[in-house]
C-alpha cells in the first residue's frame, strides 16, 4: 500500500507536467495553484497512509530499526527510487509553474525527502516497525542522484528505472509477496528489478554525423530469487537458495527521442521510468548455472 501510494503521488505529478509544453507565459495564479495542489497531496496522502497501514497496528514510544538485512538490499533501492521519481516530477511541475531552475529543483529533491522522512518517522512510532536509517540513507541517494546531475549537467545522463516479472516465489507466501498481480508487482522483490540507466551520448557527445543512436542506454540491474523472507526464509520454504542477480542489459531514454507533439513528450517522460524489455546478461550467487543470456528480458 505504501508503494502504491507514493506510485499514485509520482504519477499525479507527472501528468500535472503536461501542461509544460502548451505554455508559452506562466500565469500568476500558477504558482499558488502548484503549492496549494503539492501541499494537498503531501498531507492527504499521509492521512491516507495513517489510516490504511499504520491505524489498525498498536502504537508505541519512538524506537529504531535495522533492516539493511532485509531482504538482499532491495527494499533500500526501491527507497532510492521512489525518491528519485517524486522529486523529479516536483521539480517539473515547480518550473512549469515559473520558479527558477536551482529554485525548482531544489523545492522539488527536499519536499520529495521530507515526505519520506515523515513516513520513516511514522515508522518509529509504530510498534510492527521502527525508523530506519537505512532508509533514510537510501532516500538521500535517490535524492541526490537527482539533484547533482541536475547541478553538473543540467540534465539526467543517470537515471534510476523499474520493472517486474512475475516470479514463482509469490504463491508460496501470497499473503507476504501477494496474492495477485496487482499486489505481487508491488509486493514481491523477487519479480522486481531496479536498474541504473546510463545514457553515453551524453557524456561523449557524439558528432553530429554518428549513426550512435543519442535514446540508446546501457542499463545495470539488480535482483533476487528465493527469498520468502526478509532474513530468512521461513519454516516450508528454507530449502530455497537466497541468491542475488545483477543484469547487463540494453534500455531507452525515451525523453532524447524528439518530437513536437506535447502529449508524446509526456508519455515518454512517464515512460522513461520503466526499463524496457531488452537482450540481457545475467549474472547470480549461488551454485548452478551462474551466467546467463537472455534474447529479451523484462
Amino acid at each position: 500500500m505504501r508503494r502504491l501510494l507514493l506510485f499514485a503521488l509520482a504519477c499525479s505529478f507527472t501528468q500535472s507536467s503536461m501542461a509544460q509544453d502548451s505554455l508559452k507565459s506562466t500565469p500568476r495564479w500558477t504558482k499558488p495553484f502548484v503549492w496549494s495542489l503539492t501541499g494537498a497531496a503531501y498531507t492527504g496522502s499521509l492521512l491516507a497512509l495513517h489510516q490504511t497501514w499504520y491505524a489498525d497496528y498498536p502504537r508505541s514510544d519512538f524506537h529504531f530499526f535495522d533492516d539493511l538485512n532485509q531482504w538482499g538490499g532491495m527494499d533500500k533501492t526501491g527507497h532510492a527510487l521512489s525518491a528519485y521519481l517524486i522529486g523529479e516530477n516536483l521539480y517539473r511541475i515547480n518550473r512549469w509553474a515559473g520558479m527558477k531552475p536551482k529554485a525548482a529543483l531544489w523545492a522539488g529533491s527536499l519536499t520529495a525527502w521530507s515526505y519520506l522522512a515523515t513516513i520513516e518517522v511514522m515508522d518509529g512510532f509504530s510498534s510492527a516497525w521502527g525508523f530506519s536509517p537505512g532508509d533514510i540513507v537510501a532516500n538521500s541517494l535517490g535524492t541526490g542522484l537527482l539533484l547533482s546531475q541536475e547541478l553538473l549537467w543540467q540534465e539526467q545522463r543517470i537515471r534510476l528505472k523499474y520493472s517486474y516479472w512475475p516470479s514463482e516465489y509469490a504463491p508460496l507466501r501470497p499473503n507476504l509477496l501477494g496474492n495477485s498481480f496487482a499486489e505481487s508487482w508491488l509486493k514481491d522483490y523477487n519479480g522486481q528489478r531496479y536498474w541504473l540507466s546510463v545514457n553515453p551520448s551524453s557524456f561523449f557527445r557524439p558528432h553530429k554525423k554518428s549513426t550512435f543512436p543519442q535514446w540508446l542506454n546501457f542499463a545495470l540491474g539488480h535482483s533476487i530469487r528465493g527469498y520468502t523472507g526478509g532474513s530468512a526464509n521461513p519454516y516450508l520454504t528454507n530449502h530455497l537458495e537466497r541468491r542475488q542477480q545483477f543484469f547487463l542489459s540494453l534500455d531507452i531514454d525515451w525523453t532524447r527521442i524528439r518530437t513536437n507533439k506535447a502529449w508524446l513528450r509526456t508519455l515518454f517522460h512517464a515512460l522513461n521510468y520503466i526499463k524496457v524489455p531488452a537482450p540481457t546478461l545475467e549474472w547470480q550467487s549461488g551454485s548452478g548455472q551462474n551466467l546467463r543470456f537472455h534474447w529479451l528480458f523484462f
